[in-house]
């Protein structure tokens, strides 16, 4: 990555733009007091607090924003996600999954989509456990407008991530870099319900590049595109929310990632 050859912005500003370097980091400056007098840290790839599984990643974003407080053993967290219109037994799912998770130590992160996502981040909440939500917009607005309260209860009791400027909106090629930091800060990724169609099995091949595991509910498998998946290297099927964290702990031993 070209901020981390050339050390530092500073010196990454002055190699591409000379003379103007010294007003872009005035500029810079202030955008960066205006973030924080707003609650939001901004955290570059060079920052000591940047996630180290993030940091692991390919494809991961030279900087993240972030609102609440991302902490050290939010390392030992996985991604839960699955279908915007969801099925009862698939919201039912996904909460027993995220209790198993609560319950064994391990964050709890998703994408503050209607449906598996936000049922996740709920459930987490409800356990009085660890959640993150990686969000496809700025970290200012909310996308659905109804899961408003829920990211700021989330950021709150846990933190919002995001790798666009905060007042950016929603996109179509948004969501999709959205997906490839969530798997990047996990360790594996649980996906609850999805179709052929779902944004879910775009994360599932940024989770196969990045080398993180991916576990299908075996629900998944009268979809031929999971029994496709389902017989990858570095995927899964589970048939309980327990066996979720049992294959977790036999994966992801002391909770380092594979990647």
């Amino acid at each position: 990555m070209e901020l981390e050859d050339a050390g530092s912005a500073t010196a990454l500003l002055e190699r591409d733009h000379g003379l103007l370097a010294d007003e872009l980091v005035r500029a810079a400056l202030e955008d960066l007091e205006r973030w924080e007098d707003q609650g939001i840290q901004v955290y570059t790839v060079l920052d000591p607090r940047y996630p180290a599984n993030l940091r692991a990643a390919v494809d991961r974003p030279a900087l993240i924003f972030v609102v609440g407080e991302y902490q050290p053993s939010d390392a030992r967290s996985v991604a839960v996600i699955g279908s915007r219109s969801a099925s009862e037994d698939g919201l039912a799912l996904a909460r027993a999954v995220v209790e198993e998770l609560v319950d064994t130590s391990y964050t709890v992160v998703s994408g503050l989509a209607a449906g598996v996502d936000a049922a996740a981040h709920a459930a987490a909440l409800a356990r009085r456990g660890r959640t993150i939500a990686v969000i496809g917009t700025g970290v200012r607005r909310a996308y659905p407008a109804e899961n408003a309260a829920l990211q700021r209860r989330i950021a709150a009791e846990g933190a919002v991530i995001s790798q666009f400027l905060p007042d950016a909106g929603p996109s179509r090629r948004s969501f999709p870099k959205r997906n490839a930091v969530m798997s990047g800060l996990t360790l594996a990724t649980v996906v609850i319900e999805a179709s052929s169609t779902s944004g879910a099995r775009t994360q599932l091949r940024f989770a196969r590049a990045q080398k993180r595991p991916v576990l299908l509910a075996g629900s998944l498998l009268d979809q031929a595109w999971a029994r496709e998946m389902a017989e990858q290297p570095g995927a899964y099927v589970f048939a309980s929310p327990g066996e979720v964290v049992s294959l977790l702990d036999e994966l992801c031993p002391g909770g380092a990632p594979l990647g």
